[in-house]
C-alpha cells in the first residue's frame, strides 16, 4: 500500500504449482536485468484454456478481494483460478510480463503507472475497485479520550514516554508493519521533528498480534495503519492529524511532511488479458464493492479463521444481489 497498504499481511496459502511459480517470479522481478515486459499472458497464450492468475499482495484486504473473485471465477464461469503472492511493485513487474492477468486493490504507483500503462501499453486500468484506502497514524481510543491533545501531531512528542518500547531506542514507538510497504513514516518523523523511531512488526499479522496485545493491557501505542481494515472493529482506534496533505507535497519522499492521502483503490490488467481475456476479463473490470464488504469478508479470514474460500463462499450465498451483475452484466 498499501498501501496498503501490506497494508498491508497475512496471506497466501499455495501449492506446490503456486509455490514454484512464486518462485520463479521472485527471480525473475528480483534480478531487474531482463525486460520481459514482451512476454504475452498465460491466459492469452494458453489460446482457449480457461485458466486467470491473480496477484494477491499481502494484506487480509487484499486476500477478501482476490477470494471472492476467484470463487466467483470457479463456480459461476467455469475457470480455473491460480494466485501468485507478489510484494506492491514487484507485483507490477509480474503484470507486465504477464505472470499474472490481474491486480485488484493498488494504492497508488504513479512510477509503474507512467512506465507501463502510458508508456510500455503493457498493462490496462481495470477501473476503481470501489474501496476508498487511507494510511494514517492512530493510537487506541481510549488513550485518544484520556489524552485528547495526542490526535495533533505538534503533541505526540508531549507522549514519547509512555510510548516507549524496548525496541524503539529510548524514543517514542511508530509501529509499521511490513518492511516493504512503501510508507512515508521514517521521513515524517525526521522532518516534522519528532523524538520518535520506527519499528516493524514485520507483517501485517505481526502487526495485528502486537496492537491487540497493547490494548489487552491497556498499554498505550501509535501505529501506521490503514483503512479499509476488519480490526477497526475490535480495536478502536482514532487517527492523529498529521500536516494537511496536498497535491505534491509527498513527491519527494525525502522531504515529504504531510498527512497520506484517500486514495481510490484501483484494478489493473495485463493489457493482451484485458483485451482477449473474454468473460474473465470483462468479470474482473465489473468487481465493485465497497469497504463494508470486503471487511466483512476479512473478518472471516483473519478473526473467525476461516480459509479464503470458505470466507468466500459464505459471502456469496449471502449476496447474490451484488455479484450478479459482475457476472451477468445484463442481470
Amino acid at each position: 500500500m498499501r498501501a496498503p497498504h501490506e497494508r498491508r499481511a497475512p496471506r497466501r496459502r499455495r501449492g506446490p504449482a503456486a509455490l514454484a511459480a512464486a518462485t520463479a517470479l521472485a527471480v525473475l522481478t528480483g534480478c531487474g536485468a531482463a525486460d520481459m515486459t514482451r512476454q504475452a499472458s498465460p491466459y492469452a497464450a494458453a489460446q482457449g484454456t480457461k485458466t486467470v492468475t491473480l496477484s494477491v499482495q499481502s494484506w487480509v484486504g487484499a486476500q477478501a478481494n482476490t477470494a471472492v473473485a476467484g470463487y466467483l471465477l470457479e463456480h459461476e464461469l467455469g475457470y480455473r483460478v491460480d494466485t501468485v503472492q507478489v510484494d506492491e511493485v514487484p507485483a507490477w513487474d509480474a503484470l507486465s510480463q504477464g505472470r499474472v492477468d490481474a491486480i485488484l486493490e493498488d494504492w497508488g504507483h504513479p512510477e509503474q503507472e507512467e512506465r507501463y500503462v502510458r508508456g510500455k501499453k503493457t498493462i490496462t486500468p481495470g477501473g476503481d475497485l470501489g474501496v476508498t484506502g487511507h494510511i494514517g497514524w492512530f493510537v487506541p481510543t481510549w488513550f485518544a479520550e484520556a489524552h485528547p491533545d495526542v490526535t495533533d501531531w505538534k503533541n505526540l512528542d508531549k507522549y514519547a514516554d509512555l510510548l516507549r518500547t524496548p525496541e524503539s531506542r529510548g524514543k517514542g514507538q511508530l509501529m509499521d508493519g511490513s518492511p516493504s510497504y512503501v510508507t512515508n513514516d521514517k521521513a515524517l518523523v525526521k522532518n516534522l521533528g519528532l523524538d520518535f523511531e520506527v519499528v516493524f512488526a514485520g507483517s501485517e499479522a505481526a502487526q495485528i498480534t502486537q496492537i491487540k496485545q497493547f490494548d489487552k493491557e491497556r498499554k498505550p501505542f501509535l501505529t501506521y495503519w490503514y483503512e479499509p481494515q476488519w480490526l477497526f472493529q475490535r480495536v478502536p482506534m482514532t487517527e492523529v492529524k498529521l500536516p494537511e496533505y496536498t497535491e505534491g507535497c509527498a513527491d519527494d519522499p525525502q522531504k515529504v511532511a504531510c498527512a497520506y492521502p484517500h486514495t481510490p483503490l484501483r484494478k489493473y490488467l495485463n493489457t493482451r488479458f484485458a483485451d482477449a481475456g473474454g468473460e474473465a476479463a470483462g468479470f474482473l473490470k465489473r468487481f465493485h464493492w465497497t469497504k463494508e464488504q470486503q471487511n466483512e469478508v476479512s473478518l472471516m479470514i483473519a478473526e473467525q479463521k476461516l480459509t479464503p474460500r470458505e470466507a468466500a463462499k459464505r459471502w456469496v450465498e449471502r449476496n447474490e444481489e451484488v455479484w450478479k451483475p459482475w457476472v451477468e452484466p445484463t442481470a
